[in-house]
């Protein structure tokens, strides 16, 4: 690995923590309708300022052993963890994709989808303009890719020369086949239990992350929904069999995961299954 591509990843880490430390603003303040610019960041106990220099992403919570200076109140633990993943989503998007323009796309991704993530385990929405975010951006970057043949979008490109090795018509069928996939699953569930099993905001995010994607996007909601199943069965164990049937999840961390898991390992983990079960 040459300097260069050392200074590249260590920035990316840097940047990561930085935007981290807004992505907990976002996450607070957008589904109760406030500003994400004003007021500036400040404690949520005793609506003190937080001053500069204690708002060093992580360090800053290790120092204060995660308490407020001025009020001494704890500061949840999960404002770091959310800085710490931020950099970690910057900086996979840097080791998967390298020092090409398609890692810039991917951190938007993976940046916006970690933010989605705890919106959705704390309100069990999926905010419409995040979502939309992710899809102007993947389809603006499949339509540069289109028009200039810049590898852009989408992030997991077909190989050879169907309809599919274009990147427009790629991120169209990734759109349709994810949301349309999530859709008609919800729509059997609701058929045969009488209640939804996937929210609307679900649906929506299954589609723009078929930008992305482009057919992976299947790969993405296998992964999800194996996820779901492993952090639901963690969740729920110990309950008996009827609270557990009744109890709801978010979906939406759990499609976050394997979207990003998508990106950044399904042509490897579908060429390794074409070789192994091909002649």
């Amino acid at each position: 690995m040459t300097t260069l591509q050392v200074f590249y990843l260590v920035s990316l880490v840097v940047f990561g923590l930085i935007f981290g430390s807004f992505a907990n603003v976002v996450i607070w303040r957008l589904p109760r309708g406030e500003s994400v610019v004003s007021p500036g960041s400040h404690c949520p106990s005793c609506a003190g300022p937080i001053r500069p220099y204690d708002n060093i992403p992580v360090i800053s919570w290790l120092v204060l052993r995660g308490r407020c200076r001025d009020c001494g109140e704890p500061i949840h633990w999960r404002y770091p963890l959310v800085e710490a993943l931020s950099a970690a989503a910057w900086l996979s998007a840097g080791l998967a994709f390298g020092m090409h323009p398609r890692a810039l796309v991917a951190l938007v991704l993976f940046y916006l989808l970690l933010i989605l993530a705890f919106i959705d385990l704390d309100v069990m929405r999926l905010p419409n303009a995040l979502v939309a975010a992710i899809a102007a951006v993947g389809f603006g970057a499949a339509a540069v890719a289109q028009l200039t043949g810049v590898r852009l979008a989408p992030l997991t490109q077909v190989s050879g020369a169907g309809p599919l090795a274009q990147p427009l018509l790629a991120a169209v069928a990734g759109s349709v086949l994810g949301g349309g996939f999530i859709a008609v699953l919800n729509w059997g569930y609701t058929a045969m239990r009488g209640r939804k099993g996937f929210g609307m905001g679900d649906v929506k995010l299954a589609a723009a992350s078929g930008a992305y994607l482009g057919p992976y996007v299947l790969l993405a909601l296998m992964f999800g929904s194996l996820f779901a199943v492993i952090g639901g069965l963690a969740l729920t164990a110990g309950e008996g069999a009827e609270p557990r049937a009744q109890r709801r999840f978010p979906f939406g961390p759990f499609l976050a995961f394997g979207i990003v898991t998508a990106a950044v390992t399904g042509p490897a983990l579908v060429g390794l299954y074409l070789r192994a079960i091909l002649p």
